[in-house]
């Protein structure tokens, strides 16, 4: 095996467990709120983007489209979003956060901000940026050799 494949093979084992250490520490975090990952990550993306279609969410949630119903459907249970039809397609339905949605984001979101710096306290701002550039630039390989 030529150093370079071996280098590539150490890199993803050293970033699958990093990713399992984080995704850990931040389920943790997310279920002491009472709210499951995906739960959280719906809130989270109707309190910084606003109003999106449940679509939408399920594309930037990264879940399917059957799945995201089930989380909507437990989210307006527990009244922290509402479902609107769209006034010009009634094919489309458009997900809000409720003023309880809001004022629970107000109290939480902060302090899971913290455990996220807390999370990637290791690295400074610098290796932070760089690092984010670094994974996007994966990220975006990925999709040129899926095509």
């Amino acid at each position: 095996m030529k150093e370079t494949d071996q280098d590539s093979l150490k890199l993803f084992t050293v970033l699958s467990r990093a990713m399992q250490t984080v995704k850990s520490h931040v389920e943790t975090d997310i279920r002491k709120h009472g709210f499951n990952p995906t739960e959280f990550a719906v809130l989270e993306l109707l309190y910084s983007k606003g109003d999106q279609t449940v679509q939408k969410i399920g594309q930037k949630v990264l879940i399917a489209s059957s799945s995201i119903t089930y989380v909507v459907d437990k989210l307006e249970k527990k009244e922290m979003i509402v479902r609107k039809p769209s006034p010009t397609d009634r094919r489309v339905t458009y997900v809000s956060i409720t003023s309880k949605g809001i004022d629970w984001m107000d109290a939480v979101f902060p302090q899971h901000a913290s455990a996220l710096s807390s999370i990637f306290s290791p690295l400074n701002d610098q290796e932070k940026k760089e690092m984010i550039t670094y994974l996007k630039r994966v990220g975006l390989q990925e999709n040129r050799l899926s095509d």
